[in-house]
Order: C-alpha cells, then sequence, then structure tokens
C-alpha cells in the first residue's frame, strides 16, 4: 500500500539558488578586502605613530610630525624644544637679545595655538647622561612667576608652586631635581616629592639613580649622605665623599685620606693606596684600588688579591674583571687568571644580555659569551634589551640574533615593517613580509625601515627616501658622506648632531 504525499516537493529554481551563492560569494569577498584593507592600515599605523620633532630649513627652525607634514612653519631664530615627542607642546624662544642674554618664550600646540600662558618663562628641563647624549624631563616644564621658579605637567597642573629660585638637573639623574629656596638647596622629584630638604650649601647625586641618595655638604663644607627618603645617613663631617655606593658601604675622605666606612660612620677599610675606584658588587670580593696610577684589588681584610699593574680595572660581573694592559683589554677573574686576552681597544659587559661586546682596531666586534667564548663576529649596529636581540653588519648584510646567539629573520625583530631591507647581486631593494620584491634592487645603499615607516636609499652617491608602500618620497639627491646616521622622516634627513635628534632640508 502506497504512502499518500501530504504536499507537492518543489522543483529547484537553479538560477535562484545560483544567484544565491554568487550573492554570498561577493559578500565574503566584499568583507576580505574591507578586512584586508582595515588590517592593512591597522598595519601601517603600527608603523607611523604621531610623534614631533624639531626641523631646520633656511636658518630657521619648526616642527614636523612622524608623517614629514609641517606643524610649525621654520620662522623661529632658536631652536624649538620638545620634552616630549608624543605631546604637541613646542616651547619656542624669541625675542632674544644676545648682549644682554634677555629672551621671550611662549608654549604652541600643533594647532599653533599659545598654550600654558600665565608665566613670565616657560622652559624644558633639558639633561645629559654620561655619553653627552641630549634628553629633557619629558612630563615637566620649568615655570617662573614674580621671578620664582615652579614646576608644571605638560597638561598645565600645577606640581609646585613658584616659590624657588633656583631649579636644575643633577647631570645624568633622571626624576631628581636640584632646588633653591632661601639660599639653601635641596632635592625633589618630578612630583613635587622632597627627597632632600632645602637645608645644605650643596647637593649631588651619589649613585646612577635618584634611589641611590644624594651627597650634600653644609655650611662648614663637610659633606654626608642622605637617602632618597630625606634621612641622613652619613652626618656631614667628612672632607669629601666619592660617588660609591655598595651595600650601604660608602667612599669618604678623612683627614686627607680616602676610606672605606659602613652607613654608622664604622671605618671598614683603610689601607696605603692613592684612590679608591670600585666596591665590587659582593664586597667581599674586593675593592679596586690606584697606587702609583695603576689599578689592583685589596678586600677588606688589607690583603692584597691583585698586584696594581693594570692600567685600568673594572667590575663586569660577579668574580670577573675588564682590565687594560700594554694598552689593549682583556678579561681576568679575581686570581688575576686570564680568562680573554689583551688584543681588544674596548670591551663591555652587557648584563641583561650576559654578553661582552669586544671591539677591535679595525672597529669589528666579538660578541662573547658567558664562558668568554666568541660566538659572533661583525660590525655592531644595534642590541636591543627590550626586544632582545643583536644586529650585526657581516659582509656587507645586515644579519639579527637573540642572545642564544641564534640568527633570526629580520621580519621576526621587526614585526610591525611593511618593508625589509634585502641585497642581490651587490644592490639593494626591499621585499615584504613574504618575500615579494617591493623595491627592485637598483640602491647603491639603503637603511632599514625605520619606526615611522620610512627608509633611506642610495643611488649615485647620493640618499632619498621611501615610505612605508615603497614609493619614493625624496629622491636621492642629498650628499650624507659627513652624516654619523642616516635617517629620513619623508623629505627630512636627520641632522649632524644626532644628539639633538632634529631634522633637516637643504
Amino acid at each position: 500500500m502506497s504512502r499518500g504525499k501530504r504536499y507537492e516537493e518543489p522543483k529547484l529554481n537553479l538560477k535562484k539558488v545560483f544567484a544565491v551563492i554568487i550573492a554570498i560569494i561577493v559578500i565574503i569577498m566584499f568583507i576580505c578586502v574591507i578586512t584586508g584593507v582595515f588590517t592593512k592600515e591597522q598595519d601601517l599605523s603600527k608603523i607611523v605613530s604621531n610623534s614631533y620633532f624639531p626641523v631646520f630649513k633656511d636658518n630657521k627652525w619648526g616642527v614636523i610630525n612622524s608623517k614629514g607634514e609641517t606643524i610649525i612653519d621654520p620662522s623661529y631664530e632658536e631652536m624649538i624644544t620638545i620634552p616630549n615627542n608624543k605631546k604637541d607642546v613646542f616651547l619656542c624662544i624669541y625675542d632674544v637679545n644676545y648682549e644682554t642674554n634677555e629672551y621671550k618664550t611662549k608654549a604652541l600646540n600643533s594647532k599653533n595655538e599659545e598654550i600654558l600662558t600665565g608665566y613670565e618663562q616657560i622652559e624644558a628641563i633639558q639633561n645629559t647622561d654620561q655619553n653627552n647624549n641630549l634628553w629633557y624631563e619629558e612630563n615637566i616644564l620649568k615655570v617662573k612667576k614674580d621671578n620664582k621658579y615652579g614646576i608644571i605637567n605638560l597638561d598645565g597642573k600645577e606640581i609646585t608652586p613658584c616659590e624657588y629660585e633656583e631649579i636644575t638637573p643633577i647631570l645624568g639623574i633622571k626624576d631628581a631635581l636640584k632646588v633653591k629656596k632661601d639660599g639653601k638647596y635641596g632635592v625633589i622629584n618630578n612630583e613635587g616629592t622632597t627627597l632632600v630638604e632645602t637645608a645644605y650649601a650643596g647637593v649631588t647625586n651619589l649613585g646612577n639613580d635618584n634611589k641611590a641618595g644624594f651627597i650634600v655638604r653644609n655650611d662648614e663644607n663637610k659633606y654626608g649622605v642622605v637617602n632618597f627618603s630625606n634621612q641622613v645617613v652619613l652626618e656631614p663631617k667628612y672632607e669629601g665623599i666619592q660617588k660609591i655606593n655598595v651595600n650601604d658601604l660608602y667612599v669618604v675622605t678623612n683627614q686627607g685620606k680616602q676610606i672605606i666606612v659602613n652607613k654608622d660612620g664604622e671605618e671598614v677599610l683603610n689601607s696605603d693606596y692613592d684612590e679608591i675606584k670600585e666596591i665590587l658588587k659582593n664586597p667581599e670580593n674586593g675593592v679596586i684600588f690606584v697606587k702609583d696610577s695603576k689599578f689592583g684589588l685589596i678586600n677588606t681584610n688589607k690583603e692584597i688579591k691583585i698586584e696594581a699593574t693594570y692600567e685600568d680595572l673594572k667590575e663586569a660581573k660577579s668574580g670577573t674583571l675588564i682590565a687594560k694592559q700594554n694598552g689593549k683589554y682583556g678579561i681576568i677573574d679575581l686570581s688575576n687568571n686570564i680568562k680573554v686576552d689583551f688584543k681588544y681597544t674596548s670591551i663591555v659587559y652587557n648584563e641583561k644580555a650576559d654578553i661582552y661586546i669586544a671591539e677591535k682596531e679595525d672597529f669589528t666586534n666579538d660578541i662573547l659569551d658567558n664562558n668568554y667564548t666568541v660566538k659572533l663576529t661583525g660590525i655592531l649596529t644595534t642590541l636591543s634589551n627590550e626586544k632582545g636581540y643583536i644586529e650585526l653588519k657581516q659582509d656587507d648584510e645586515y644579519k639579527y640574533y637573540n642572545f642564544k646567539f641564534e640568527e633570526k629573520k629580520d621580519n621576526e625583530i621587526y614585526t610591525n615593517n611593511t618593508l625589509y631591507l634585502s641585497k642581490k647581486d651587490g644592490k639593494y631593494g626591499f621585499v615584504d613580509k613574504e618575500g615579494n620584491v617591493v623595491v627592485d634592487y637598483i640602491y647603491d645603499d639603503a637603511t632599514k625601515q625605520n619606526e615611522f615607516g620610512y627608509a633611506a636609499i642610495k643611488k649615485d652617491g647620493k640618499w632619498g627616501s621611501i615610505d612605508e608602500k615603497g614609493t619614493v618620497v625624496q629622491e636621492p639627491t642629498y650628499n650624507l658622506d659627513e652624516y654619523l646616521k642616516i635617517d629620513f622622516i619623508a623629505k627630512w634627513h636627520l641632522g649632524k648632531d644626532i644628539n639633538m635628534n632634529y631634522y633637516n632640508q637643504l
């Protein structure tokens, strides 16, 4: 017995089916294209961060952004200061009287509007490190009102009132400002917190940061130590104090002689030497001293561990010393055993990477591991503790290694880049992440893409630039043979004085 149908089965309309399928495919393709464009834009946004730089053109100063767009026309006689290149706060000096050294200042934003008004002067706080590299306290400004100085942030919020006679940086130390009030000196940090009260005739840093404390001088010209919490560690009673501090041990001068004392002022070491240069990280390992212009090692029991025979001696890591003999550097241990022969013009230890960087007479570098084995050789161009890689120029090519000395591709290091430098048949070009050629191999030299998406290209002895897509922005027209570093933002190239970090157009 057959079963009857309760309804008629409809026949498929093939035209409608195909139309639906095509519509779906079109939608998918549209989504893919939009997503691709969006992803591309996101990739490019990672390259081009919003930053600002001073520029110099026709003997005038202005400001550009990281796209090379002019923000402030080059129209100022003096260099425009940008304390934080991520913020549109530009400090200008004008109406300068060079005979009296008088001048006016003002702050502008990216719309060329005057901001942070109401002060007689407004200035960045400039500092330098031990290598004379220039930097600014990024988020604060010094202001003057009623002939007194105070601190504001870049948004104009008052951090300290204008109550100080002076506000100056402490050389090489971040987040520590020497202030003068009622004729006395002290120290504040960038938040206005008192680190050392204004009670001394002089004050300077003890170590490499504000946490190490400060050396103070009283009216009787005696020196002591105050920690960063404004607590007196050593009373001001010494003729001098060296900038050496390890495990609460201090090098002081007493009755014309250097000695080591602890935080209670008790003598730890007093021996027959000319100068104490360094207390080792583990003081039990000894103290580097100088006698008759030669360096040696002595322990706190006054036992000579290494005779004073070296031209230089400094600790690299615990148990290891970098020494200089007959004008060359090598590495020894605490028992004076030679670990690395004396054949280098310099040796530097990088604690984060736990490697030694040794320079040879031809300016190439040997990179040694913690067993003193040479792992890499080439010209060191970059060592990034943050990203954990080493960049070396080897055989006219840039190569990359992690701190385990494993070779890495440049797209593993610079993951945000859109272009990667490539060399073929003695010429330079650029490829994308997949290795596809974007810029043909036609250049005599080139640089890798910078963080703003630009790369420098050289042809027939002249330099120019390309953008993140490989498009020529500046034809190679600049002779930059005398420049230490080649870098471009659009048509602007980095100035000769790289410490000042400004860009130029001839």
